[in-house]
């Protein structure tokens, strides 16, 4: 899919998809899972190499940003949440070439839409190829924030379901929300969200390395106002990258708090389980043993022909039960 975008009267507007020919007043062409002919196009007006799906892929960073024939090309790793609300990271390479924008992605950000629906209205900020990328990586890591508020709050959430029982005073449990929690959906829902944030932290580090890299090239240009406005908005740019990649990194540490939180509470619950069965274990194993003993043939038993062997047998089982109980009870160890 090829759109392309112009800009008209300080706002943004979108060339008719029918077009057979790119506009020579484009700013922004956004090449959405393109076809050969699609890129054939762009490549023969612009007179650059449009990388392959296969070279967004690559992670060293002498393939993700350089400069080639005129033009900047960098490219980071972008994340969306799907249909089914697992993250997807994907690469998108940004593309300047003279005053035009290209964006080569094979993924659908959220951001992309929004930033496209909010520049139709009139904007303050200059309507070329810089200004569109810098107003772009604005919506992305805007979008950015959002996701790491809504993890931040299913991680609060998940804490308030692991760590919320409400104790008395004395310390005893006056309520009990864990009761009824299944603690393997919370482990699901903390790997989800650690896995979510892990690879928001990797966009965020990638889209720095660009701005950083973008940052670079404005120090080379020749000072003007335009240079003056990018350098001032790549600087807040930033800084708001390197405050949403310390705070994936403070989720990150919490929930892998939670994991070992939850993890301990499953081995409490086992532990519960198997002291049950240990109790019990010391409860009739005096029992078994007066029964076994009675239960032995020799010949010479007197308590068989005693009148009262039956009652004397039957009360020394339940002796032999209930005063080990009471003994270990007594010592805290129950």
């Amino acid at each position: 899919m090829l759109n392309v975008y112009g800009a008209a009267n300080g706002c943004l507007t979108e060339f008719p998809a029918s077009a057979t020919d790119l506009p020579p007043d484009a700013v922004w062409i956004d090449l959405v899972e393109p076809t050969a002919n699609e890129e054939s196009k762009v490549e023969g007006v612009l007179g650059i190499d449009i990388p392959t799906r296969e070279e967004l892929a690559e992670i060293e960073a002498s393939s993700r940003l350089y400069q080639e024939d005129g033009a900047v090309f960098m490219t980071a790793n972008l994340i969306r949440r799907g249909d089914n609300d697992e993250p997807e990271s994907s690469p998108v390479t940004f593309i300047v070439k003279d005053n035009t924008l290209i964006t080569v992605r094979y993924h659908h950000p959220q951001a992309f839409p929004a930033y496209v629906k909010r520049a139709m209205k009139p904007q303050t900020t200059t309507m070329n190829g810089w200004g569109v990328l810098i107003s772009l990586l604005e919506a992305v890591v805007d979008r950015a924030a959002d996701h790491l508020e809504r993890a931040g709050q299913i991680v609060d959430e998940t804490s308030k379901k692991t760590f919320g029982a409400k104790r008395t005073l004395a310390g005893v449990h006056k309520q009990n929300p864990r009761k009824g929690v299944n603690l393997q959906e919370l482990i699901e829902r903390i790997g989800e969200e650690g896995d979510f944030v892990s690879k928001m932290r990797e966009s965020l580090v990638s889209i720095g390395r660009a701005v950083a890299f973008m940052q670079a090239i404005e120090d080379q240009t020749r000072e003007s106002k335009q240079v003056k406005e990018n350098k001032a908005r790549i600087k807040i740019l930033q800084r708001d990258i390197v405050s949403l990649t310390d705070h994936a990194t403070f989720l990150s540490g919490k929930i892998s708090f939670l994991l070992d939180a939850v993890l301990g509470l499953i081995s409490i619950e086992q532990n519960g389980i198997i002291k049950i069965f240990s109790v019990a274990a010391v409860v009739f194993l005096p029992p078994t043993l007066v029964a076994s003993i009675y239960g032995m043939n020799f010949a010479f038993m007197p308590e068989l022909q005693w009148q009262l062997g039956y009652p004397f047998a039957i009360l020394l089982m339940i002796m032999s039960a209930v005063l080990p109980y009471y003994y270990f009870k007594g010592k805290g160890w129950l």
